[in-house]
């Protein structure tokens, strides 16, 4: 269903969120993460010289993952280039602190409690948390070193995740049949 057309407004706000996979020759694969705020109009700004124009950045940071084909991150690189205050710029310093963690349940929780909250950025920490998704979907289709979501007896790793992968649709039924449950209920009939 399409949005409903909205009533006369102004714009306020953009954020702008990107990431982009890619597959290193040497069997590795990095995640790229760009997270970019702007406003229409000047935003006073004591550490940026009393103004940051219209359009120009307020946050800009950049963040590469770079993990195997098991989603374990092997190295994590970020760069603040815009931000409101001058110390923001060591908003990337504990990404380290990353390296070696697991892409899956818990990454949330692994991100928070490796970039801290004192010591990290917001915004990263925002950035990384949705790249378990891009980095997901970039592997989507490449060949497994370890076949834990092929294994016949394990449910696939997606399943109930989505109205897609709900174990009582159509897609299940024809992806992974064994895995298929019709939908018994009195409101299915």
């Amino acid at each position: 269903m399409a949005l409903s057309t909205p009533v006369t407004r102004e714009p306020l706000h953009t954020r702008e969120i990107r990431f982009q996979g890619f597959r290193r020759e040497d069997g590795l694969y990095d995640i790229e993460g760009l997270l970019r705020d702007t406003k229409p109009r000047d935003v006073s700004n004591r550490d940026r010289g009393g103004v940051i124009p219209a359009g120009e950045p307020i946050h800009e940071m950049h963040v590469r993952l770079t993990i195997d084909r098991d989603m374990k991150v092997v190295a994590v690189q970020g760069e603040t280039r815009f931000s409101p205050f001058h110390i923001c710029r060591h908003g990337p310093d504990t990404l380290d602190n990353l390296v070696g963690a697991q892409i899956g349940p818990g990454w949330r929780q692994a991100v928070r409690r490796a970039l801290g909250r004192e010591t990290g950025c917001t915004h990263i920490t925002e950035l990384l948390i949705t790249m378990a998704t891009a980095a997901y979907q970039s592997l989507v289709g490449e060949p497994r070193t370890q076949a834990v979501d092929d294994a016949p007896d394990q449910p696939p790793a997606l399943l109930n995740s989505c109205v897609a992968f709900d174990e009582r649709s159509e897609v299940v039924k024809i992806e992974w049949s064994a895995w298929y449950r019709p939908d018994t209920s009195p409101a299915a009939d």
